[in-house]
């Protein structure tokens, strides 16, 4: 029995399909499907059942399922205990992001910790907030930037990296133009132009609005804050936006501040709490909130997905 016929069960367990275990464990789908049939040799029993659409545990696989994690985990925390023995820090950093992050510097901070942790694997991936507040919980990524709502997620401990207020932008023609305010009650009967859901800019309107008594009417959803003000210069509709990126944008809006000022959008580093960290993880949150937190005010503004 070898240590990568266990890691590609378990991958193939946990994804339901031998393509995406393929993918998963960066190797070809006939050498994973290969290695599985040797370890049910071995065993003498079959552990997945092949004959769906999906792939699924049989009742000996999912009896097995739990040991196989248990001796990879063995296996890792040995190294891990090697590792900070001799002070060498290895190992790998699962890092998700909302997708255009503007609020920090990505690449020099990924380089200036490469620099310092050159043993040290970094893996990025990108998504919205919820799905990354999910992957945190789970375990599938060590840290985040996430967008947050006035709801704290619970088991992520988080170090806000940008607080900035969340306004209304229209288009010079709309009835609203021309007013130097608005309230959450002017939104009642208003098509908004918003990020979509499990944002955290969206998630932050869906709760003041429902406080408020009324669900937001959408009438055009966008990934990127920059399309949904090109939306509202547009005529669209009104536009919910970080008032940095709508007075700055270039397509001439009007900017509506809420009075009061109901509406934030916060951007994060996010990480686990509760549970130990591996040697890596805990260099780059280090190294991560030490740069976040001297990161200017004056760079601390939403570009893209920021607030997501």
């Amino acid at each position: 029995m070898e240590l990568r016929q266990l890691e590609y069960f378990i991958a193939v367990a946990e994804e339901a399909s031998f393509t995406r275990a393929a993918a998963r464990v960066q190797v070809a789908q006939p050498g994973v499907s290969a290695q599985i049939r040797r370890l049910e040799r071995e065993l003498g029993e079959e552990l997945l059942d092949r004959s769906g659409r999906t792939v699924r545990l049989t009742e000996v696989g999912a009896a097995v399922l739990p040991y196989a994690r248990a001796a990879l985990a063995a296996v890792m925390d040995t190294r891990l205990a090697v590792d900070e023995l001799t002070g060498l820090v290895r190992g790998q950093v699962a890092l998700g992001v909302v997708p255009s992050c503007g609020a920090i510097d990505l690449p020099a901070l990924l380089a200036g910790f490469h620099r310092g942790h050159p043993s040290v694997e970094i893996t990025l991936s990108e998504a919205n907030s919820e799905q990354l507040v999910a992957s945190l919980r789970a375990g599938r990524l060590d840290a985040a930037i996430i967008g947050l709502s006035a709801t704290h997620a619970p088991g992520v401990r988080t170090q806000v990296i940008a607080d900035e207020a969340l306004v209304g932008a229209v288009c010079q023609g709309d009835p609203l133009a021309g007013r130097a305010e608005i309230t959450l009650d002017d939104l009642r009967d208003r098509t908004l132009i918003s990020l979509p859901r499990g944002t955290g800019l969206r998630t932050s309107l869906d709760e003041a609005c429902s406080a408020a008594g009324f669900a937001p009417r959408i009438g055009f959803e966008a990934g990127n804050p920059s399309t949904l003000a090109e939306l509202a210069g547009g005529g669209l509709g009104l536009a919910i936006l970080p008032e940095p990126l709508a007075r700055a944008h270039p397509a001439g809006l009007w900017v509506l501040p809420f009075d009061p000022p109901v509406l934030r959008g916060r951007l994060a580093l996010g990480w686990r709490g509760g549970e130990p960290v591996s040697p890596a993880a805990r260099a780059f949150l280090g190294h991560a909130r030490l740069v976040m937190a001297e990161e200017p005010a004056a760079r601390l503004e939403f570009a893209g997905d920021a607030p997501g």
